[in-house]
């Protein structure tokens, strides 16, 4: 029984490397020359109440859904409350904090936890891999009531 837990465990760490190692090897999208992706609504220092829209902003590229390869496009990712950074050499995770808007989508509805909130945008290309050099809005806080 130890020496199958043993294998497995073995097994699962190789395959964890394995995918880092294949990660790490992901190829950045060069960004348009003066790309600018930005947050419409709410503003800074909003206070909102119940579910609230965003707007996404983007000047100097398209937008393509996910998946789709046309050169100066990407997709926006919301990040909620995210304090630090995402490996920006990967493609982006899935999760509460971070959201994806593969389909192309501009704008989404939130229905946040009362209190403060930081929300940015992130551009990413055809494979969810932030572009380079970085596409990404200032942060901004909100406050939900």
């Amino acid at each position: 029984m130890k020496t199958l837990f043993a294998r497995t465990a073995l097994a699962g760490l190789l395959l964890g490397s394995t995918f880092l190692a294949q990660a790490a090897d992901v190829p950045r999208t060069p960004s348009p020359a003066g790309a600018e992706v930005y947050i419409i609504s709410p503003k800074d220092g909003a206070v909102v109440s119940g579910a609230f829209k965003v707007q996404f902003g983007l000047k100097g590229m398209g937008v393509a859904p996910a998946g789709v390869d046309v050169p100066d496009t990407g997709h926006h990712h919301l990040l909620i409350d995210v304090k630090d950074q995402p490996d920006m050499n990967a493609p982006l995770p899935t999760t509460d904090n971070i959201r994806h808007f593969g389909k192309g989508q501009t704008e989404t509805e939130l229905n946040l936890t009362p209190g403060k909130h930081t929300l940015q945008l992130l551009m990413g290309d055809k494979s969810h891999v932030p572009l380079n050099p970085v596409v990404e809005s200032q942060k901004i806080t909100i406050t939900v009531k």
